[in-house]
């Protein structure tokens, strides 16, 4: 199995439990690692036949940009959920970063995997 993978994606949201936060659209950036096997799109050279990033960062981006969330392990949960039953995608690796949730410069964020990792593959 291989790996197709979008990086540093960055949507506009609202997200957090202080109010302050309810009120005010702020960034976060995720990093996803989908499973997916590339042979068939190789080989035919159609995007068909592949898993499309860029479908996936359209329904990424609307998800999370038209919803709130107040944890990020909610909204983690949710985009991978996205991944696995709109596209079919058997694993994904998504870490979800908040910059600057408890001051400036400071990121946090959560790291999930859900489904069955591919064999054949090594930690990242």
């Amino acid at each position: 199995m291989d790996i197709v993978f979008i990086h540093n994606l960055t949507i506009e949201t609202t997200i957090g439990i202080h109010d302050w936060e309810k009120q005010t659209r702020r960034p976060i950036v995720l990093d996803l690692e989908m499973a997916s096997d590339i042979a068939r799109a190789a080989a035919s050279d159609r995007i068909e036949d592949a898993l499309d990033y860029d479908a996936v960062t359209q329904r990424l981006k609307r998800e999370v940009g038209e919803n709130r969330s107040e944890l990020v392990e909610t909204l983690a949960e949710r985009c991978a959920s996205i991944l696995r039953e709109e596209f079919g995608i058997p694993w994904v690796r998504l870490r979800l970063n908040k910059p600057g949730a408890v001051g400036d410069g400071v990121d946090v964020g959560i790291l999930i995997e859900r489904g069955d990792r591919p064999t054949g593959t090594a930690n990242h």
